[in-house]
């Protein structure tokens, strides 16, 4: 499992954190939140007063702050010129603007280079939405997490103090669209992944089903280095 790289897409809400951090644990990974990446970069345009508005001046400021995520699964952390930015990524102001700045162009090749060099090592188990088509296209077990928007916007209703369940959806339907129309990296199912439905399983469940996915993927390579050999 040292070399192993699980790709692990799908929208908002549709347990892919939790899922992978579960996936990581139980096969001592490291684990990658490339979105709190993004989130990460849209906090510090909002700081510093960057009018997201103004893709050309996101392109040229993006290369400017330093972003360094953490991969240990039980305490995954982000840091911003050495400021942890684990809670303030995750506020109302930062979750309505990401869409807008991960969608230029510039923003993306700084992020995905440096999501590339830490998912080079190997062992690790990586979330994101562009992970199995873009980021690492060869990864040997691609999954696409999916649920209905309603129990989408149930799972982050829950996690957001003060939200109700029809904001999120609302909130969930707007990213969607914005996430899988852009013209750089948008959000899609890779060649060769599986399709995962979460709406009615546990969380539990869902982890199995990648464990089941991972195991049967070292099964074949097993068989196929057997066949090199002989």
């Amino acid at each position: 499992m040292t070399g192993l790289v699980v790709a692990m897409d799908g929208p908002s809400g549709s347990g892919k954190s939790s899922v992978s951090r579960g996936v990581a644990r139980a096969l001592g990974l490291r684990y990658l939140d490339t979105g709190a990446m993004y989130r990460a970069m849209t906090w510090w345009m909002l700081s510093q007063g960057v009018d997201l508005g103004d893709p050309a001046t996101i392109a040229a400021r993006c290369v400017e702050p330093s972003i360094e995520p953490g991969t240990d699964p039980d305490g995954p952390t982000i840091h911003v010129d050495g400021v942890d930015v684990g809670g303030p990524i995750r506020q109302a102001d930062v979750t309505g603007a990401v869409s807008v700045v991960a969608a230029v162009p510039e923003v993306r090749v700084r992020l995905v280079a440096s999501q590339r060099e830490i998912i080079g090592a190997g062992g690790i188990v990586v979330e994101g939405r562009d992970i199995g088509t873009v980021v690492w296209p060869d990864a040997p077990v691609k999954v696409y997490l999916t649920a209905s928007p309603e129990a989408r916007a149930r799972r982050r209703s829950a996690e957001v103090a003060g939200s109700t369940v029809e904001a999120q959806q609302q909130a969930m339907a707007r990213r969607d669209a914005l996430d899988s129309t852009r013209k750089t990296d948008p959000l899609s199912m890779a060649a060769g992944a599986v399709e995962l439905d979460t709406t009615a399983l546990t969380l539990d469940e869902v982890i199995a089903e990648v464990l089941r996915l991972v195991a049967e993927q070292a099964s074949l390579s097993g068989r196929d280095q057997i066949h090199e050999r002989t």
